[in-house]
């Protein structure tokens, strides 16, 4: 009997992975065809002699605070995963910036172009700019932590207050991974499918435990792989790569002058190249119990908040964990 419960299990889970699989649909470049929450609108940006698309939403709360929160997305998502986030702030009174960087979402996507934080940040200046934003919040979730700490870097007087959510760039993973190149990187990009893309998310991001709600995310990345203009997508994201992996910013957290929340899921294991690394270090990259503490000790005006039991996006496992800590700081 245990052999056939076994099997029958087996059978259910092969059966319902391949009807969540039938349910991805190809996607444009751009997300032509994948509806954002909230209306988009664009910058026109000349950037290495090219002139790109810069796409942004500008959520307006009904009774304004007079403050705003910008939100910056991860490695492997888009604006559109703040939805909820955006929602609930909206109704506190915050003006809510949430841009799409070139080379994501409905941004551009330049295949020859040199991708740097600081680009990415002066990028996000310029929509700030343009809507007449003075002063904010940033909160920066994964590959977005990396910027969000680069933008109050470059921008001290802007930046009132900084949050990271399970950011990745809290450990120089250089000093482990043997470097790969962007061709190395583009063939890898070249490969995904939606199987590779969720076993990936179910590895590292949710410590292999997965819900559901997990799968729109996937099939956005699994969506892509199903456009003919694929290895433009996967160029960039090449480039991406590149760019997380050679400009850490863990040696500068102790120039961070504003207060800064950290929101530190306690199951997340991400390390870009974990895998490529020598056996004895894999174990200990992308320990993000450690790593957030050993981030609060670099950070002068630090507040850490560890989420017990949670992976990589917090804002998505366990929203209400995540939202009662983000407006009690906000409110400070």
């Amino acid at each position: 009997m245990k052999k056939i419960a076994l099997l029958f299990i087996t059978l259910l889970t092969v059966f319902s992975a391949k009807a969540q699989k039938d349910k991805v649909k190809e996607l444009g470049l751009m997300l032509e065809n994948y509806e954002y929450p909230f209306k988009v609108d664009y910058i026109s940006l000349d950037i290495q002699g090219q002139e790109l698309k810069m796409a942004y939403m500008d959520v307006q709360p009904e009774k304004p605070n007079g403050k705003t929160i910008m939100l910056l997305h991860g490695k492997n998502f888009n604006g559109a995963y703040w939805e909820q986030t955006a929602k609930d702030l909206s109704k506190e009174g915050y003006r809510i910036i949430i841009p799409d960087q070139i080379g994501f979402g409905k941004s551009s996507k330049p295949t020859d172009i040199q991708y740097s934080f600081q680009m990415l940040a002066e990028n996000t200046k310029a929509v700030l700019d343009k809507i007449g934003v003075k002063k904010l919040s940033v909160l920066g979730h994964s590959m977005g932590g990396m910027l969000a700490t680069r933008f109050a870097l470059m921008y001290p007087e802007m930046t009132e207050k900084l949050i990271l959510a399970n950011p990745i760039g809290l450990e120089d993973w250089k000093l482990w991974v043997p470097y790969q190149s962007i061709e190395d990187w583009y063939q890898s990009e070249l490969k995904k499918d939606y199987e590779s893309i969720k076993n990936y998310q179910l590895k590292f991001y949710y410590d292999n435990k997965w819900k559901p709600e997990y799968n729109e995310w996937v099939n956005l990345l699994a969506g892509w792989t199903l456009n003919d203009q694929y290895p433009i997508i996967a160029k960039n994201a090449a480039l991406t790569y590149d760019m997380i992996f050679t400009q850490p910013v863990v040696y500068e957290f102790s120039e961070l002058k504003m207060p800064t929340l950290l929101i530190i899921g306690q199951r997340d294991r991400t390390a870009l190249g974990k895998n490529k690394a020598p056996k004895k270090f894999q174990d200990d990259m992308g320990n993000y119990p450690k790593l957030g503490k050993e981030t609060k000790q670099k950070i002068k005006d630090a507040t850490l908040v560890e989420l017990d039991d949670v992976g990589h996006l917090p804002h998505i496992e366990v929203y209400d964990r995540f939202i009662k800590p983000l407006k009690e700081f906000l409110e400070k």
